[in-house]
């Protein structure tokens, strides 16, 4: 069997442009190619050549809707490989200057594919560990007896999407550079909090802010110790 092509991977992520159109990918939505050529500042037929070589990579898939073709992250795979790249990435030039309105609202709270990410997400994690909700190091994550009959209680279903998929997965946080939760409960947590207009996105970013009541029901489910 040949070895994984790193290099490979690394020219299909190094290019700045497809950079760009990957991280607008990680807030789990699906975009057209139009959409990904703004958020890289390229043009729309540019913006194809660097998806053709992404899907190619097998990194993004394309979800055909009608007439239009939309672009995903291929897998969770993929999104947890792009999240642990964030945590490699350089970060003297990000502490020299002062953070962007953009960067800082990511900082606090935003997507990571499918899961929440940044403060918000670490401090949740970080919570439900508290209560005796969720086990979570390096080494794996598992929800708690406790853990499955809170979510249950709250109506977070975590057998319906994806239930081959992994239920907890630690995932490390590139800015707060501690553990967010993954996996299917880390998506059901996220999806819930949506449905429930707990959370809600900024703009067509992967930025996300806390609703007040989203504030009350976050403290009272899970003692949640956040200000946003």
């Amino acid at each position: 069997m040949a070895a994984p092509r790193i290099d490979d991977v690394a020219r299909l992520v190094g290019d700045p442009s497809r950079a760009t159109m990957l991280d607008a990918l990680m807030d789990g939505r699906a975009w057209t190619g139009r959409e990904l050529a703004r958020a890289a500042h390229v043009t729309p037929s540019t913006a194809s050549e660097h998806l053709a070589r992404l899907v190619k990579g097998e990194l993004v898939c394309v979800v055909p809707q009608g007439r239009r073709r939309y672009y995903r992250i291929a897998s969770t795979d993929v999104a947890h490989a792009l999240e642990a790249l964030m945590v490699l990435a350089p970060q003297t030039a990000r502490t020299r200057v002062t953070h962007s309105a953009h960067e800082t609202r990511l900082r606090r709270a935003r997507t990571c594919y499918d899961h929440l990410a940044g403060e918000l997400g670490v401090a949740v994690a970080q919570a439900l560990v508290r209560g005796g909700a969720l086990r979570l190091d390096a080494d794996g994550a598992a929800l708690t007896p406790h853990g499955a009959e809170l979510f249950a209680e709250l109506g977070i279903d975590l057998v319906a999407k994806n239930p081959g998929r992994a239920l907890c997965r630690p995932c490390l946080d590139w800015s707060e550079r501690k553990f967010h939760l993954a996996g299917r409960a880390g998506a059901a947590l996220a999806s819930h909090a949506f449905e429930r207009g707990w959370i809600g996105r900024v703009d067509s970013t992967r930025a996300v802010v806390v609703s007040a009541a989203g504030i009350t029901a976050l403290r009272e489910a899970f003692a949640l110790e956040w200000r946003p």
